[in-house]
């Protein structure tokens, strides 16, 4: 409920105006992306820790039908949560880790900016209209893959080849 403070208009010799009401209760937005396509699976979660993340990477290998006969590459940072020997990957989802300290290498980190726009500026009276306003932005956001992929498909990404390509490079 930490409001996100952004510029506004207002008129000349006006000073802006933007109602905000801090208050400390926390909703965690879990974002799974494909930069290539910019397909996006989301998960709104009321924390971030081990036991939360394990069962967000569960969730999101049902989703995709991660298992033993389709294999998920999951980029990463590195934060504790991730990296923790206690976090169990479910069957089909392997998880590699970014190097540390490098946000800027990590597309999911540019989602965002995009799950935030319909909360700045805004106070809301309470948590569950936070996750209505999250929710409904998730929504668009998954309706939008071209716009997900302008942000997160980097130029040096790697790019999924064909399956004839694939087996003809040598």
């Amino acid at each position: 409920m930490k409001p996100i403070l952004r510029r506004v208009w207002a008129r000349r010799g006006q000073p802006p105006r933007a109602r905000v009401h801090p208050r400390y209760e926390w909703e965690y937005v879990y974002g799974f992306v494909q930069p290539e396509t910019g397909a996006t699976e989301w998960l709104l979660m009321p924390t971030v820790n081990i036991a939360a993340y394990t069962s967000a990477l569960a969730h999101f290998a049902e989703l995709v039908g991660a298992g033993p006969t389709k294999q998920v590459l999951l980029v990463v940072d590195q934060a504790g949560w991730h990296v923790s020997p206690q976090v169990q990957a479910p069957d089909g989802v392997h998880l590699e880790w970014l190097p540390a300290y490098s946000p800027e290498l990590q597309p999911a980190e540019r989602l965002w900016p995009l799950t935030n726009e319909p909360l700045a500026n805004r106070a809301f009276p309470d948590l569950a209209a936070l996750d209505t306003a999250l929710a409904e932005q998730c929504v668009r956001l998954a309706e939008q893959p071209e716009r997900v992929r302008a942000q997160t498909c980097f130029h040096w990404w790697p790019r999924t080849l064909p399956v004839s390509e694939a087996f003809n490079r040598t």
